[in-house]
């Protein structure tokens, strides 16, 4: 049964993204930013339905230049935010360009592009970043650096609020949860070691009763901090969120250079 739901699921997901490719080709071209930013919210929506995980949002995200940090669990991560934040820009690693269909989605939305094995390479999204902010936008980073298993949230890397602190803007932590029906976290959502992107597709959409809550919490003032300081304060108020426990301090992992 839980096969037959799964193709099913999968059918829905490439009909949607081809939706949402076609959408980009042909409609983003003539789209003011409203308009885009419209399409955008109603596509993620969608592909969380499609897969069959249900969304539920709390807080307010703040309105203007913002950089949102969140905890980084699962490829779902950036459908999730994007679903409640349409207008975030995201920070993400060079692979996710190379992913099927969605890595041509995912660069057609504006997302910037870091190469985690180059640390010069840092410095340049951060001066991206910065200038996004200061024109007013809206970035979203997972400053973790890489998905953990969902129970235990990882260091924070500090490198990227200094793009905040140099705009002078507020930097808001969300937490992302993801649960399973009799479970506080979700398994089968967690993204870690060999598993692959389409192991991973096809295990979500096989699965029962999936829930990401994205928890908005309270903006922090970024003008003039320490950026790890900031750093430890927004890792403690996601963990308080989703009452975990650090592995380590925030600061304890090593940053790379910029």
């Amino acid at each position: 049964m839980r096969v037959l739901v799964g193709l099913w699921r999968l059918l829905r997901v490439a009909l949607h993204v081809a939706h949402g490719m076609a959408v980009v080709a042909v409609r983003f071209p003539s789209l003011d930013t409203v308009g885009r930013q419209q399409r955008i919210g109603w596509w993620a929506n969608g592909l969380l339905r499609a897969i069959g995980v249900h969304l539920v949002a709390e807080g307010d995200l703040r309105v203007g230049a913002n950089l949102l940090v969140a905890n980084h669990v699962s490829w779902l991560d950036i459908l999730a935010l994007h679903a409640v934040c349409p207008r975030a820009r995201f920070v993400s690693k060079s692979d996710v360009r190379h992913w099927p269909l969605l890595g041509w989605l995912i660069g057609a939305v504006g997302t910037l592009f870091i190469e985690r094995e180059r640390k010069r390479d840092a410095l340049r999204v951060v001066h991206q970043v910065a200038a996004a902010l200061q024109s007013g936008e809206t970035v979203a980073v997972f400053p973790e650096g890489t998905t953990g298993d969902g129970r235990v949230l990882m260091p924070f890397h500090a490198n990227l609020l200094q793009a905040a602190i140099a705009a002078e803007v507020p930097v808001q932590p969300v937490a992302l949860r993801y649960t399973e029906p009799g479970l506080d976290w979700s398994p089968t959502v967690s993204w870690l070691g060999a598993t692959t992107l389409v192991h991973s597709v096809w295990a979500i959409a096989c699965a029962q009763g999936v829930q990401v809550q994205v928890s908005a919490l309270p903006a922090r003032a970024s003008a003039h901090a320490d950026r790890r300081a900031l750093a430890q304060r927004l890792h403690d108020d996601i963990a308080q969120a989703l009452q975990w426990s650090a592995v380590a301090p925030a600061t304890a992992q090593a940053e790379p250079a910029t």
